[in-house]
């Protein structure tokens, strides 16, 4: 039987592949629904990029919108899309993604670029990744490259392309990208690379930067300008090939010559005192958002006060230190070995600026002048006229004989300082060793106008005007008079001058026996007399007289704080302790007609979109409003209307005549101040004010050591002083305080302070308050020697005086605190 032959059956090849394909589709697509599902409640929310914060710095600025300090690692100033170039955004569409404006957030196109490069060489190279998907990883991802981080980065991508516009979405884009040298963000980037603004960019200077996102570092084109030419070519190419520019615009573009350099934000004022008195204080408040949260805070701070300040305080550190004599060459280098002018670059680079003053190289000396050599201010000449004044320093009070030629002082190789003269001449100097402060309040608010801590904030940190506690001497004395006038003494009141002792088991002898400076006492004195001589014996017995915890407390409404005030005697000398800023605090109350006001420096501060976040309101004081009707910003009085005006006429006449005339060569009749020179003349002080306006110098050492004889507040602060408010009171009217109805002009005897009756001729004129009671001042013309049986119950009560030198009216001395273990440490600063 015959079997049929049949045709062998076809296998389902293609089927069993097709069906094999579905189903790894199908597992594919439930593997990445679950992985989508797994993942999309771990997404960020993309609704912060509607209203999104950049990391921006703090900036510091005076009262007049001159930037004084930038805070924070992350330079950035963002701009609005509308203000960037046209070219600028093509560039950088050219460079990273050409199908920004066509794809949905993900170039499906670039991915399976990627993909085919990972399963060619099972390298994990970054590619494919748009805009879209930077901005998803620079907002809300980490840039570790990951499989997970690059699905959810793909995700968050696909997300914000439908919910935001491509405009807003390359605008977070510019804004955030990191380009190198700390700089975030296209205008950023235009400012560290080439000093401007991304409107002033030339077509190749856009090619640049835009090529910068791919590798910062290596085609960075300061570090690297070859690799970076290499790049930014590239991009111009795309751009003519995307037909972005014309073929002449790409050949003008690819001639232009590298000129990128690093560029830093102008500083406008440069107040590093007060930059980091904010940094400070902002810190304190903010924490680390203050780098990052893009404040600007405005200071109370006056450009034109700010540079008067650090001028004349340098100018009078100048002075002193060189009119004690010149402390030589400390730096040489031969000139045999380094020959070239890089290798004087090196060195003059470590010698490196110092306040007014530039490092200079000598080349040649002879009798009559030195040629030199510096960086930035060319080859000047010093002759014998610039180094005249250079005796050799002995000691502080020894100098020895001027040069006699120039040659006998400079050689070639020292290494010196030079700084310009008023008529614009290089003369010799050297950075002063003595140290100083000058604070300036406007004294109706307490805002802080001007403030210098030293010679130099980069040589030394340590803030002088707020951090420096040092001894007031005879500065705190007004305090004393103010609370004698409180408790009814007036200017014309007489008060003996003459010695006082005390039990001090301290003293030598176990007697503290102040003295006056000159050891002549002038006896019976009437108040007026004795606070413009300043007068050490009147201070103690008017302390005695009116009582330590009445001056103290006192002392405490004008703005001292407890610590500051010791318990004893002393105190009528100034042996407390102060800060320069806090002497300015306690002047303002004669400067302002009898308020407190506590100092303030900030302004205001504003957030990075400009909404005001804080705004100072200070207490005012306030001589046209009635107390009891004050305002719930009006100052606190301190000391009342009739005993200011007598203390501001008293403070008048140590200008007019007393220990600061000096100052009447700024031809004002409304000045007004104290000296003050502590003990060893280790501090020298002028604490003066025109009304409204109060401005406190201070000159001393770090090490506390002496400042020299004769070293006195009039001598050595105050010329400070006067240099300052020369130029801070410039075209401003004089002011003068409205005499109270409580005060009168009355004919008083000069030998007892009494008012005399119409019936007795002679008398002397003086403002004294409207009839009140005389305190008895017989007691207080005698005084013993040594102790009596009242100071040793004053004793007994735990006020035993400290062991203190005496004051007259040439030179006020106050005792002085041991000096700490270790000299002063400066805060810690970023700046």
């Amino acid at each position: 039987m015959a079997i049929l032959s049949r045709k062998p059956r076809r296998p389902r090849y293609w089927l069993v592949t097709f069906e094999v394909l579905l189903v790894a589709a199908l597992v594919i697509a439930l593997g990445l629904f679950g992985l989508y599902r797994h993942l999309e409640p771990q997404l960020p929310d993309i609704a912060v990029l509607k209203e999104v914060r950049y990391q921006i710095p703090m900036s510091v600025y005076s009262r007049d919108g001159k930037l004084i300090a930038q805070f924070g690692e992350k330079k950035r100033s963002p701009v609005a899309i509308g203000d960037v170039p046209p070219d600028l955004a093509h560039a950088f569409i050219a460079a990273e993604d050409d199908r920004f404006y066509d794809h949905v957030g993900v170039d499906y196109q670039g991915i399976l670029r990627a993909v085919l490069t990972f399963a060619r060489t099972g390298e994990k190279r970054q590619g494919g990744s748009t805009i879209t998907m930077q901005v998803a990883r620079n907002f809300f991802l980490s840039s570790e490259k990951t499989f997970l981080r690059k699905v959810k980065e793909i995700m968050l991508a696909v997300r914000i392309d439908s919910e935001l516009p491509k405009d807003q979405i390359l605008e977070l884009y510019l804004n955030k990208i990191y380009f190198g040298q700390h700089a975030y963000g296209i205008e950023a980037a235009a400012q560290v690379y080439y000093g401007k603004h991304v409107g002033e960019l030339t077509l190749g200077e856009m090619a640049m930067i835009a090529g910068l996102p791919k590798a910062p570092s290596a085609f960075n084109p300061v570090a690297n300008p070859e690799r970076a030419q290499i790049r930014r070519n590239y991009v111009l190419r795309r751009m003519r090939k995307l037909r972005f520019i014309t073929d002449e615009a790409y050949q003008r573009a690819l001639n232009e010559p590298i000129t990128a350099r690093i560029h830093t934000r102008p500083i406008e004022l440069d107040a590093p005192y007060v930059a980091e008195m904010v940094r400070a204080e902002m810190y304190q408040q903010y924490g680390e958002d203050a780098y990052e949260g893009g404040y600007a805070v405005y200071t109370t701070v006056d450009s034109r006060a700010q540079q008067a300040a650090e001028s004349s305080l340098r100018s009078g550190l100048r002075g002193y230190d060189e009119r004690h004599g010149y402390r030589g060459t400390k730096r040489r280098i031969d000139l045999k070995q380094i020959k070239t002018k890089a290798g004087w670059n090196r060195e003059l680079e470590e010698a490196g600026p110092a306040g007014d003053t530039v490092p200079a190289l000598v080349l040649t000396a002879s009798d009559t002048a030195a040629s030199l050599y510096t960086t930035d201010h060319g080859e000047p000449e010093l002759s014998y006229d610039a180094i005249r004044w250079a005796k050799p320093f002995i000691s502080v009070d020894t100098q020895g004989a001027p040069p006699r030629s120039v040659k006998e002082l400079l050689k070639p190789g020292d290494v010196i300082r030079i700084r310009k003269n008023s008529e614009g001449r290089w003369v010799l100097t050297q950075i002063p060793k003595a140290q100083g402060a000058l604070v300036e309040l406007d004294a109706d608010s307490g805002a802080i106008i001007a403030i210098a801590g030293g010679f130099d904030y980069r040589l030394s940190k340590f803030n002088r005007a707020s951090q420096g506690q040092r001894q007031p001497g005879s500065g705190f004395k007004p305090v004393v008079y103010a609370a004698a006038l409180e408790s009814g003494f007036t200017p014309a009141s007489v008060v003996n001058d003459s010695p006082v002792s005390f039990p001090d088991p301290a003293s030598p002898g176990g007697i503290w026996r102040p003295h006056n400076y000159s050891m002549k006492y002038a006896g019976p004195t009437p108040l007026r007399e004795a606070l413009a001589k300043s007068r050490n014996m009147v201070s103690i017995r008017l302390l005695r007289a009116v009582g330590l915890p009445k001056v103290i407390e006192l002392a405490e409404k004008f703005g001292f704080a407890p610590e500051e005030l010791p318990r004893s005697f002393t105190l009528a000398l100034g042996s407390g302790t102060a800060s320069p800023l806090r002497m300015a605090q306690v002047y303002a109350v004669f400067a302002n007609g009898g308020y407190r006001v506590d100092p303030f420096l900030i302004s205001r501060i504003e957030t990075q979109n400009g909404r005001l976040l804080y705004q100072a309101t200070p207490a005012i004081a306030c001589m046209d409003c009635a107390d009891g009707k004050s305002t719930a910003n009006q100052a606190k009085r301190v000391i009342s209307e009739e005993v200011h005006y007598m203390m501001h006429s008293m403070l008048q006449d140590v200008v007019r005549r007393g220990t600061a005339t000096k100052a009447l060569e700024l031809g004002r009749s409304d000045l007004a101040g104290k000296t003050g020179t502590t003990n060893q003349y280790r501090d020298a002080w002028f604490n003066g004010y025109a009304p409204g306006i109060v401005t406190v110098a201070w000159v001393g050492f770090d090490s506390y050591q002496t400042l020299g004889d004769k070293e006195t507040g009039g001598q050595t602060a105050l010329p400070i002083w006067i240099e300052f408010m020369k130029e801070v009171l410039r075209d401003v009217p004089e002011r003068k305080f409205a005499q109270p109805a409580g005060i009168m002009t009355a004919r008083v005897d000069p030998a007892t302070g009494n008012r005399l009756p119409a019936s007795i001729p002679g008398g002397i004129v003086e403002i004294v308050p409207r009839p009140t009671p005389q305190p008895s001042l017989d007691a207080m013309i005698e005084q013993p020697e040594a102790s009596t049986p009242d100071t040793q119950a004053e004793t007994s009560a735990g006020t035993a005086p400290e062991s203190a030198p005496p004051e007259d009216e040439e030179a006020e001395d106050a005792p002085s605190a041991p000096p700490p273990a270790e000299p002063p440490k400066p805060m810690e600063s970023l700046f």
